[in-house]
């Protein structure tokens, strides 16, 4: 939907399952529908968050037929598709994901056509003249790269190919189209700085009209769950990347897990354990950051031997509606609250936002809201108000 100062914001329909186009497509009419007719003004246009699977792409783009009748359904229902999640490349439900979401990375081929594909095909479906952003992950998994000077220089001419098309893609319809690099919990670039660092990487050798070129076509997507798990504070966060022209392509809204790690909380946290994907954990003593483990299960075992710090924050995505078991755990809320505070002062400097929950299927069951619906409805009602706050709605 759209919001003040040329905002949009909708939910990423990777809560749903879907890998192939059929199935993606039963998720948008089964489900996104149905939130639709629950939180939109009459008559506004709807704005979806796509998650397209590399399967599902290049079905949708090898057969005209089905992009045809994608645009007949979104203007039947008046939806518009504004982003797509270019992160999850393969399976992303009910299947082992953990460390392999980040396959293939940046530095192979099939990540930049993969890309690419998705680019295309949001100049076929946004509507004309629209802004278009696609996300996608941080380079590569931390412990993917074992050799930095050569597969950081593979990632680097690869993103730099695909801010090619993207200039391409832009000249030839006019529109404003970015990729939003998402740094996460043991992402090859996680915190603000490393991620600055990355962009001084990426353009630092270049002329200054490619450079500029480059940073336009190419930013952060800014997940508050990540960055929250990293310690960092909004103002601090996107300071530092705006103070280093760094552009903030889109804004994912989701909430992570914080606690205070005693023995009755920690046993409860395994509650949380699943086999679907990695849970990072962040460690804090007093001020500093102490630890970070790659999975949850990792960090329960080293704390049964270990003492366990003053804090933890965990990468599992919870609700954004609402805390989850007060007398357990906190929220990283705050930081959303934080965010729009600055963008309510300050609007202009990023237009997409879309919410991110993708972990319904493996939350505790007392955590979820009614079904999966509910759940998006009054994340929905929650993020609204918090525009509202801000004089943002």
């Amino acid at each position: 939907m759209q919001l003040a100062h040329g905002i949009h914001l909708g939910y990423c329909t990777n809560i749903h399952r879907g890998e192939t186009w059929e199935e993606t497509f039963h998720g948008l009419d089964r489900y996104t529908l149905r939130v639709r007719e629950r939180v939109r003004a009459a008559d506004a246009p709807y704005g979806i968050g796509l998650r397209l699977s590399a399967l599902a792409a290049g079905e949708l783009a090898a057969d005209r037929t089905k992009i045809d009748a994608f645009r007949r359904w979104l203007d039947t229902h008046g939806c518009y598709v504004f982003t797509i999640n270019g992160f999850p490349y393969g399976k992303f439900h009910g299947t082992r994901v953990k460390e392999q979401v980040y396959a293939p990375d940046w530095t192979s081929r099939e990540r930049l056509d993969y890309t690419i594909r998705l680019f295309d095909l949001l100049c076929e479906i946004a509507p004309p003249g629209f802004a278009g952003s696609v996300s996608t992950l941080p380079g590569s998994f931390k412990e993917f790269v074992t050799d930095d000077a050569a597969q950081g220089a593979a990632i680097c001419e690869n993103l730099r190919a695909c801010s090619a098309h993207i200039e391409t893609l832009r000249e030839r319809t006019g529109r404003d189209l970015h990729l939003g690099l998402e740094p996460e919990p043991l992402g090859w670039f996680e915190t603000t700085r490393e991620t600055v660092a990355f962009f001084d990487r990426l353009t630092g050798d270049l002329g200054i009209d490619e450079a500029e070129s480059i940073r336009q076509n190419i930013g952060v997507n800014y997940d508050t769950c990540h960055l929250a798990i990293e310690y960092e504070e909004p103002a601090e966060a996107i300071g530092r990347l705006r103070d280093a022209g760094v552009r903030v392509s889109k804004i994912h809204l989701s909430s992570a897990l914080k606690l205070a790690p005693s023995q009755a909380t920690r046993d409860r946290l395994r509650a949380f354990e699943d086999d679907v994907y990695l849970h990072q954990v962040v460690v804090r003593e007093g001020d500093a950051v102490v630890r970070r483990f790659r999975d949850l299960p990792d960090a329960l075992d080293w704390a049964d031997e270990n003492p366990p710090g003053d804090e933890w924050r965990v990468h599992f995505h919870v609700p954004i509606h609402a805390q989850p078991e007060a007398v357990f755990f906190r929220d990283t809320r705050d930081h959303i609250s934080g965010l729009l505070d600055l963008l309510g002062r300050d609007p202009g400097w990023c237009g997409h936002f879309e919410m991110e929950t993708y972990t319904w299927e493996v939350l505790p069951p007392e955590l979820r809201s009614g079904d999966v619906v509910d759940q998006i409805v009054k994340e929905y009602e929650w993020c609204l108000g918090e525009f509202a706050r801000v004089g943002l709605r």
